[in-house]
């Protein structure tokens, strides 16, 4: 739970990360590849106050590179950075922690706390590797309805998230209807592009042609720091529109206006994708990068339920669908697909496509409409409960 502590910057304070292993004998986790997973340690956050007639909980899904601590500090150091989606969750904000119980975990094969290819086997006393097995979105799902068991909660107000967090919101609304009252998926998709797989794989060459990844038996501290900095540089391109490049960087060189004719970063596009590959080898393990693109290329509505309208039949809650106009790897047609499927299937849903230069990262930056949008469709499932 939230530590209630002076805020800053409007967070919502001090929040401690929790964790629940689950090891008893009705706690295999049966996962889609075939295998299990047991016992099975879950990471996660919670922020408000759960109302005593449990109906205002609301689950927050975080996408490829995110984890469990979505909002908030864990120290008083005026230099740490929130969490990830500070921007929505507190008091006042459009997760308002005044009127919200917000949970978010991190999901199924992290590496910030949630049993993943970083952990030890049991079975071995040893990393698991390469050895782990391959998970799906709707296994993720799965880990998620236990956490939610745990805590009491037996129906969600909404579950929202943005990218792959917007794919298990999909994911929920299918394989739990009765569970959530809405769903918010945001920059979502019911299944990858080619050209969003093909992204992917080079990121994951990228790691596996690292001599350090070492066909995945790379030490903690000898990770293949070349190979994710780069499969991150590549990512990060897709999550940025050209207008956004343009209006950041445009072709401005680090020092000065004359070339310096060399090989290293010379401009300040270069210089930022640098750094921030840099930054991510130093909080995320590149197995576990490799897992989590496999995941989502995997996920796709269209094939496992013959097409989107049945896919959609069973659900039961209101859909608030949210794409962005400069989203060039999950495109507003994409999400439009998802909102003809849901019309089709006779659900309740509302569409809308917020005008932001900002790319597929817009669900995470300030400077558009996403929390008006937000806060309005809350209200309205509150109003109808």
């Amino acid at each position: 739970m939230t530590r209630k502590e002076s805020s800053r910057n409007g967070s919502i304070g001090l929040v401690k990360t929790h964790s629940v292993t689950f090891s008893g004998a009705d706690s295999v986790l049966h996962l889609e590849s075939g295998n299990t997973l047991h016992p099975l340690t879950v990471a996660y956050e919670t922020y408000g106050e759960l109302s005593s007639e449990k109906d205002n909980a609301i689950l927050v899904c975080h996408a490829l590179s995110g984890d469990a601590h979505a909002a908030g500090y864990h120290t008083r150091n005026p230099r740490e950075k929130p969490g990830w989606w500070d921007l929505m969750i507190g008091p006042g904000k459009p997760l308002d922690t005044n009127r919200y119980f917000v949970v978010c975990s991190n999901f199924l094969g992290g590496c910030k706390g949630t049993t993943g290819p970083a952990d030890i086997d049991p079975a071995t006393g040893r990393r698991y590797g390469l050895k782990f097995p391959f998970y799906t979105v709707k296994d993720m799902v799965k880990v998620q309805k236990w956490l939610l068991d745990y805590l009491g909660i037996e129906k969600l107000l909404a579950v929202t998230g943005g990218s792959l967090g917007g794919m298990q919101v999909l994911q929920w609304s299918i394989s739990y209807p009765e569970k959530i009252k809405g769903a918010i998926p945001i920059a979502a998709t019911a299944r990858l592009s080619p050209q969003a797989i093909a992204f992917n794989e080079v990121a994951r060459q990228a790691i596996m042609s690292d001599p350090s990844w070492n066909y995945g038996l790379y030490e903690p501290d000898m990770q293949p720091e070349s190979g994710l900095a780069l499969a991150r540089m590549i990512a990060h391109i897709t999550y940025l529109s050209e207008k956004a490049m343009l209006r950041k960087f445009s072709r401005r060189m680090i020092n000065g206006t004359e070339p310096g004719f060399k090989l290293e970063a010379d401009f300040q596009v270069e210089s930022y994708l640098h750094h921030q590959g840099s930054t991510f080898v130093k909080r995320f393990d590149a197995n576990t990068y490799l897992y989590i693109t496999r995941a989502m290329d995997y996920f796709d509505l269209h094939q496992e339920y013959g097409n989107l309208k049945k896919a959609f039949e069973p659900c039961t809650g209101s859909f608030l669908v949210i794409s962005f106009t400069s989203d060039w790897l999950f495109p507003p047609a994409q999400s439009q697909e998802l909102v003809k499927a849901l019309r089709q299937a006779g659900q309740n849903v509302s569409y809308c496509n917020i005008g932001s230069d900002q790319g597929h990262d817009a669900f995470l930056l300030p400077g558009n409409r996403l929390g008006d949008v937000l806060s309005g469709f809350l209200t309205r499932l509150e109003k109808e409960s």
